[in-house]
């Protein structure tokens, strides 16, 4: 099945066509930058040109970047906090001229992707999906089954911060940290997390997936750490799959 799946992110907004069979993108990514102030209208009209731009009368899976309950949004995470109590999907739909939208948080359908179809495929036991990017994303499944809304990027730093502003890739390039640095840095993280979860894999996504070859020396933690397949695809290709599961 062809579906156009969408993923809001800090950033940018990336959207294609995808086959929910292999997770193929059948087209080519597009991307436009996440409008600021990130308000509720400025972020549907870009939904709304994506929809546009693909020519798209379906249903549509979108990746949203923080906590996100039955399409409503509880958190403001990155963007602005006009979102919370936002019916998403009721939004994206009369924004689009009633097309069906299926709603739910970026690194929760990144992970449904990876385990549907990628790196976590058969894995038994506990497995955490992280998205590293404007903030820090986390998914959680077991056995295959998604425990929504485990957002780990939350957890407060020794320094009264929390922690996704400290380990995340915006951190990096605001602190100017080599990727080694920054890697420690991260590599702290995973090993408080394997304290308080005892998770059997780590799979990593978003934009410095790309880059795992480069600091995965850096990590310890003694845990299996991969990178996603779909890499920074993954919430695109996850946001689909939701969509034709939630359709059904």
């Amino acid at each position: 099945m062809k579906v156009l799946g969408i993923d809001i992110g800090g950033t940018g907004i990336k959207a294609a066509i995808v086959n929910t069979k292999n997770g193929e993108l059948i087209t080519e990514r597009h991307r436009i930058s996440t409008p600021k102030p990130a308000t509720p209208e400025a972020v549907a009209s870009v939904v709304k040109q994506m929809v546009a731009h693909f020519e798209w009368n379906g249903i549509v899976g979108c990746c949203f970047p923080t906590i996100v309950v039955e399409g409503e949004c509880k958190h403001k995470g990155n963007l602005s906090k006009e979102w919370v109590g936002i019916k998403i999907d009721t939004l994206f739909k009369t924004t689009c001229d009633g097309l069906p939208f299926y709603v739910s948080n970026d690194a929760d359908l990144a992970g449904l992707a990876e385990v549907s179809l990628g790196a976590g495929k058969e894995v038994k036991g506990k497995i955490f999906v992280i998205t590293i990017g404007t903030g820090i994303g986390s998914g959680l499944f077991y056995n295959g089954r998604l425990i929504p809304n485990v957002e780990l990027g939350r957890i407060y730093h020794t320094n009264g911060e929390i922690i996704e502003k400290h380990v995340a890739d915006s951190a990096r390039k605001r602190d100017e940290l080599s990727l080694e640095q920054w890697a420690k840095r991260f590599d702290l993280f995973l090993q408080h997390i394997k304290t308080l979860h005892t998770p059997e894999m780590y799979i990593l996504g978003g934009g410095i997936s790309k880059k795992f070859k480069k600091f995965k020396n850096f990590l310890t933690v003694d845990i299996p750490v991969k990178p996603a397949k779909f890499r920074n695809n993954a919430g695109i290709i996850g946001a689909a799959l939701y969509a034709v599961k939630k359709n059904k």
